[in-house]
């Protein structure tokens, strides 16, 4: 006979599969792909941000894949025992705020591409876009983490479990108001710099008609995109409290926050800001505005246009 009061520690007569949080046994063939997948991006993110001296943008990423690798090793551990505490925790807590540090590194990208396509055009003033978009992503992460450390706490703790799903709820609503004022931003970005194209400097131009460019823009919209539907998708799952009809359906979690994190780490990692976009390289002058750059960043070809008519450079 079920007890209520009992804590449940293995799968028993009285302690049924269907009775977790879950209500499943996570799938392992799948839950092992994806744990093998982030850890291989984390290996080829770390490579690359050493190859490319990016470790502004690689940090975050890195981290994010980190966590994905490590939430999913949590779910393997569900897998064997649906009552694991460590696998439960390993998996709330990383997966919960992973695309958090996802987030971050793309919310990096629109301060380097404002510098170098030209920060007249920008809403507000490109060094506030981390301050703003990390501060906030930062008090998004700080939420869910703290949501997902009560919930893996509570040890049978009706009340804690249901404080911890809210507060990590509050801290994905939080992070999808976050992601559309961003890309709001962006968009109206992208929108002025198209209306006065023909008004952009001559390396603007280059860089912005440039194939790389435009994958590497293409790529960040992708994993925007894909990050936002999982997020909503979390917003959805957490609305209805634990064991949610939409918490225990294994396969809308694999489509709605696996493969959509997934498709995000993927694309940033083909098409990898140091190799695409290398203005982004801290070490790069041409990610700086225009006014901050020094004669020798000019190309040949301005230097003899500026040659020919007798003026300096900068003046």
């Amino acid at each position: 006979m079920y007890d209520p009061n009992y804590v449940c520690r293995e799968v028993l007569p009285w302690c049924p599969v269907s009775l977790s949080i879950y209500g499943y046994a996570p799938n392992l063939g799948v839950n092992a792909f994806f744990a093998a997948f982030f850890g291989v991006c984390l290996m080829i993110q770390v490579a690359q941000g050493i190859k490319y001296k990016s470790k502004a943008f690689t940090i975050p990423f890195a981290l994010g894949c980190l966590s994905e690798c490590i939430g999913y090793v949590g779910r393997i551990l569900l897998h064997n025992n649906v009552w694991d505490n460590t696998g439960f925790d390993m998996q709330i807590c990383c997966l919960i705020i992973a695309p958090a540090f996802l987030a971050a590194a793309i919310y990096l990208t629109l301060m380097h591409i404002v510098n170098t396509l030209g920060t007249q055009y920008s809403p507000i003033t490109p060094r506030f876009y981390p301050w703003i978009f990390i501060s906030c992503d930062f008090l998004s992460l700080v939420l869910q983490a703290a949501g997902g450390a009560t919930a893996a706490t509570a040890d049978g703790n009706k009340t804690l479990s249901t404080d911890g799903g809210n507060i990590m709820l509050a801290g994905i609503v939080w992070q999808v108001f976050t992601l559309m004022v961003f890309g709001g931003l962006s968009g109206e970005y992208f929108r002025r710099v198209y209306a006065n194209r023909s008004n952009l400097t001559s390396s603007a131009i280059t860089i912005f008609n440039s194939r790389k460019f435009r994958l590497f823009v293409a790529a960040v919209t992708v994993a925007f995109t894909t990050i936002f539907i999982r997020c909503v998708f979390r917003i959805a799952e957490l609305a209805d409290g634990w064991k949610s009809p939409i918490m225990q359906n294994e396969a809308e979690f694999i489509v709605f926050d696996g493969v959509m994190c997934l498709i995000a780490v993927l694309v940033l990692t083909i098409f990898c800001q140091g190799q695409y976009f290398p203005q982004m390289q801290e070490h790069s002058s041409v990610g700086r505005p225009a006014h901050d750059r020094h004669s020798s960043d000019l190309s040949s070809s301005d230097v003899e246009a500026a040659t020919e008519k007798q003026v300096v450079p900068g003046k």
